[in-house]
């Protein structure tokens, strides 16, 4: 298998979702051994060590582009909630969740790292997100994007949850990784 090189020019397209009404199911139960923790006020090398283990592989590099003291002015922000499953001592993924637009929870970030993908979490993890940021004051409407960067079945999982599309932006970025083909859909 060939790789695409990092320095790649490659087009992607960000698809932003939106949930009007929160799931009629309870949030399900994590699987035995896995503890959801809220970090409150972490520090921004915290967020980023999380951020880097789950978006390695899909290009993540905004937060890395901005002023450090915006990402640590974001992640304690008290409006923004940062919850983290581990089981076995380390970090398994991560979610977070945004409640500083009046009446919206954005779900600015979701995602498993590379040894828990697969392993039955994820779905459970992203109810649970939904449950926590459904169950935020005043909350009417859930927002999330994502983008064909990210795990080839990301768009797919958020709409079988409940979200629905509402608009779509094309762009291109350059690879500054090599990267898997197969995680990026022709």
């Amino acid at each position: 298998m060939s790789l695409i090189k990092a320095g790649t020019e490659l087009p992607y397209r960000i698809t932003y979702l939106e949930m009007l009404d929160g799931p009629n199911d309870p949030a399900p139960l994590l699987p035995e051994g896995v503890r959801l923790d809220h970090a409150v006020r972490p520090p921004a090398w915290y967020f980023l060590a999380l951020y880097d283990a789950v978006g390695r592989a899909y290009e993540w590099q905004d937060k890395h582009r901005e002023d450090p003291e915006v990402v640590r002015a974001f992640v304690q922000d008290p409006a923004v909630e940062l919850w983290v499953a581990s089981a076995e001592g380390w970090p398994q993924g991560f979610f977070q969740l945004d409640f500083r637009q009046a009446s919206t929870c954005d779900l600015a970030y979701f995602g498993m790292v590379p040894e828990a993908v697969g392993q039955g979490l994820g779905g459970k993890l992203l109810r649970t997100a939904l449950a926590k940021g459904w169950a935020g004051e005043g909350v009417r409407r859930m927002t999330v994007n994502t983008c064909t960067l990210d795990h080839p079945r990301a768009l797919d999982l958020y709409q079988r949850v409940g979200f629905r599309p509402i608009r779509t932006e094309d762009k291109t970025c350059i690879l500054t990784r090599d990267r898997d083909p197969s995680l990026f859909p022709a």
